[in-house]
């Protein structure tokens, strides 16, 4: 009968996504979790500075819509954190109270430099107390300490695996082409008193290049770019999703060591040099081995620790209020 009520539970908890936060509540029970309440203030609290970050930036529907999924993914958060803490109670475990005080220690000496008066300060700012922040803080301990004690963490991932990884995801290990480029800009800005304006200027720059200038020098000393100006014109290594289509063409088809002609788009002239070339590439996969490895393991730990909380759920009473 349990598992009846907690699938029950479960099911209202997938269908709370599309009713949790429909209307502003000022306080009231999100959910209660076997005999434990979540309130509706604690979903706010979790979730305080990325609701105000949408409200900056969305609005209508779409904010609505963002609001609720992630009033809806921190319930969910909530009620797993409370099904760990109650089955870390159930067998009787205790954190050291030393354990809490060194953590607000470390605290306060790395982020307010030692400083415990500041550091109450800020917390009253933001509505917490000493005491509702060791709360929290107890919390996380008990739920990273469990999921370290019941979650396996002793996965061996095989070549095969890695390998099967390697070729399903081969394009995200891939580099594309680049260029070492560096750039001079001028812009035609009107009558320079000199025959031909910048386009002259231009060509004129270009023939002290070819003659033996330094580009950097004289992308120096010309160039009005002001983003590149400052460092001889230089946009390291760039790939065709870096400039405009048309003078990605240009630069792209210059060999190493070539500088391009005057190039004009529009009012603004272009003289470009690339200084080396990268073909397309896709890493071995000796180089990236151990990264799979580390990222399968990880999936591997994310499949077991919700295996895990599974079984907490399905031995919870669990009941969502929209």
């Amino acid at each position: 009968m349990k598992r009846t009520v907690t699938t029950i539970c479960l099911f209202a908890l997938l269908c709370a996504r599309s009713t949790f936060a429909q209307a502003e509540v000022i306080d009231g029970i999100a959910a209660v979790v076997n005999s434990e309440v979540i309130t509706y203030s604690q979903v706010r609290e979790l979730i305080g500075a990325r609701e105000r970050a949408l409200r900056a930036s969305l609005q209508g529907e779409e904010l609505a819509n963002q609001i609720k999924e992630i009033r809806f993914e921190a319930l969910k958060d909530l009620i797993d954190r409370q099904l760990i803490i109650q089955e870390f109670k159930k067998k009787g475990l205790n954190i050291p109270p030393h354990l809490l005080e060194d953590r607000i220690q470390s605290v306060i000496r790395q982020e307010f430099g030692g400083d415990r008066s500041a550091f109450v300060r800020t917390l009253r700012s933001q509505g917490f107390s000493v005491s509702k922040f060791k709360e929290i803080e107890r919390d996380k301990v008990i739920v990273q300490a469990m999921r370290q004690t019941f979650v396996r963490d002793d996965f061996v991932i095989s070549p095969a695996q890695i390998q099967a990884y390697y070729n399903k995801n081969k394009d995200g290990y891939a580099t594309p082409e680049q260029i070492k480029l560096r750039m001079i800009v001028l812009r035609d800005d009107g009558d320079l008193g000199l025959p031909g304006g910048k386009k002259a200027m231009a060509e004129e720059i270009r023939s002290k290049i070819v003659g033996g200038a330094e580009f950097g020098r004289m992308a120096q000393m010309y160039s009005e770019d002001p983003a590149t100006q400052a460092v001889d014109g230089d946009w390291g290594w760039i790939d065709r999703k870096t400039l405009s289509a048309q003078l990605t063409d240009y630069a792209f088809a210059l060999n190493a060591g070539e500088v391009s002609s005057v190039i004009q788009i529009g009012g603004s002239y272009y003289l470009m040099m690339v200084e080396a070339r990268k073909n397309a590439a896709v890493k071995p996969i000796g180089e990236v081995r151990d990264e799979i490895e580390q990222n399968l393991i990880q999936q591997e730990r994310m499949k077991e620790m919700q295996r895990w909380l599974d079984t907490l759920r399905q031995n919870a009473y669990i009941k969502i209020y929209s």
